[in-house]
C-alpha cells in the first residue's frame, strides 16, 4: 500500500481505530502484549503502589470540586514515541477524531495533553503518532479487547 492510499485509509476510518494491518504494525500486538504483562507482572509483585514504581507514570486525575468532571493528564513517554513528530490521544471522548485532541511536546521529548472528561465513566483511547502508528498507554486503568485484534487502553474517571 504505498503512503499516499494510507492516508486516506485514516482519512476514512478516523471514526474507528484501524486494524494492525492497516497501520502497518505487524508483529507490535504481540510487542505490546507483552509490554502489558511485563508492566503487570511488575504491579503484581510489587508492594508498591502503581503511582510510585520507577519508569510506570500514572496518569494524572484531578477532580473538579463539583466532582461532575476530572482532569485527567496523558502523557506518552519518549521511549514510546520514537522519533514520531506529532501524536494525539484519541478515543471514546472524541469519537476517535485523530484531529481533535494534538498532545504537545514537552522539552523532555515526552507528549503530554491535559483533557477535562465527565466523571463517573470509563473511556477507551490510544495513541495515534504521526497519523499511522498506534500505541497504547501501559499506565491504563485497565485494557479491553477491540474488534482490530489488539487492545484499546481505559481511563476511569
Amino acid at each position: 500500500m504505498a503512503k499516499k492510499e494510507s492516508k486516506e485509509v485514516f482519512k476514512v476510518k478516523l471514526s474507528e481505530p484501524p486494524s494492525p494491518n492497516e497501520t502497518k504494525e505487524k508483529g507490535t500486538v504481540k510487542d505490546q502484549s507483552k509490554k502489558r504483562q511485563l508492566v503487570q507482572e511488575t504491579l503484581r509483585q510489587s508492594k508498591t503502589s502503581k503511582k510510585s514504581l520507577k519508569g510506570i507514570e500514572r496518569m494524572k486525575k484531578e477532580y473538579m470540586e463539583s466532582h461532575a468532571f476530572c482532569r485527567v493528564t496523558f502523557r506518552l513517554r519518549k521511549e514510546a514515541v520514537g522519533a514520531a513528530k506529532k501524536v494525539a490521544v484519541i478515543g471514546d471522548f472524541n469519537d476517535w477524531n485523530g484531529d481533535a485532541t494534538p498532545m504537545k511536546k514537552l522539552m523532555n521529548g515526552d507528549f503530554e495533553i491535559t483533557l477535562e472528561l465527565p466523571a463517573e465513566s470509563e473511556y477507551r483511547f490510544r495513541y495515534l503518532l504521526d497519523g499511522c502508528r498506534w500505541e497504547n498507554d501501559w499506565s491504563a486503568d485497565r485494557y479491553v479487547p477491540n474488534p482490530y485484534g489488539c487492545d484499546d487502553s481505559v481511563v476511569i474517571v
